[in-house]
C-alpha cells in the first residue's frame, strides 16, 4: 500500500478545519509525551498521516517515518503497558518529483513524475479514558499553580502554610483549647 502526499496535506488541512480534531489530536500526543515515548529514539521524528479517527471509545492516529528512521520498539512498547494498540508497518510513500526539466514530467501529461520512497506506518489506538485521565492530571497541575509574591507575601507577613499566622494570641487559644480536649477525653476514659 504506497501512501499519497496528496492524502497527508488532506488530512492536516481537515484537522485545522475543525477544532474539535485538533483537540483530539492535542490530547493524543498529551498523553505520549507524558508516558516519555518520546525519549526513546526517533519518535519525535513521526509525521501524522491519517487521524485523528475518533470512535466510541478509542481514538486512532497513523504516523510515518523516513525507513532508516525507524522508532525505538520499545517506546511501542511503553504504549501497550497503558492499554494502547500499536502496529508497525512497512509501506512506500508516493510523491511529485522536483520539475526542473521537461523529462520530469510524466510523457504526454503535463504532470510530474511520481518518486515512492520506503517509510513506516505505525498506527496507535488509544482508548479515550486514558486521554481522558492524563487531561485531567494536566488540568490538576494547571489550576494549582502557586505565585510566588503570595507566597514570599505570606512569609513575610509570617503565615503558616495552614493560613494561620505564626505567633498571634488565636495560636495560644487554640493550643489551650487542645489542652482542655484532652483533659475531657481523659474524664471519659
Amino acid at each position: 500500500m504506497a501512501t499519497n502526499i496528496k492524502d497527508i496535506i488532506q488530512n492536516v488541512k481537515e484537522i485545522y478545519m475543525t477544532d474539535s480534531s485538533l483537540e483530539t489530536l492535542l490530547d493524543f500526543e498529551r498523553v505520549i509525551d507524558e508516558l516519555d515515548v518520546y525519549a526513546y529514539q526517533n519518535w519525535q521524528k513521526g509525521e501524522l498521516v491519517e487521524g485523528p479517527v475518533v470512535e466510541k471509545y478509542f481514538v486512532t492516529c497513523t504516523f510515518m517515518w523516513p525507513y532508516k528512521k525507524m522508532p525505538d520498539p520499545a517506546g511501542g512498547e511503553r504504549l501497550l503497558n497503558y492499554g494502547c494498540e500499536v502496529k508497525f508497518k512497512k509501506s512506500k510513500l508516493k510523491y511529485a518529483v522536483k520539475v526542473e526539466t521537461q523529462d520530469d514530467f510524466e510523457p504526454g501529461t503535463a504532470y510530474p513524475k511520481m518518486m515512492r520512497s520506503d517509510i513506516w506506518l505505525i498506527t496507535i489506538t488509544m482508548p479515550k479514558n486514558l486521554m481522558s485521565e492524563i487531561e485531567q492530571g494536566s488540568v490538576e497541575l494547571e489550576s494549582s499553580t502557586l505565585d510566588m509574591e503570595d507566597i514570599e507575601a505570606a512569609y513575610e507577613a509570617g503565615v503558616d502554610e495552614d493560613g494561620a499566622r505564626v505567633g498571634d494570641a488565636d495560636d495560644t487559644s487554640l493550643a489551650t483549647q487542645d489542652e482542655d480536649a484532652e483533659e475531657e477525653f481523659d474524664e471519659f476514659e
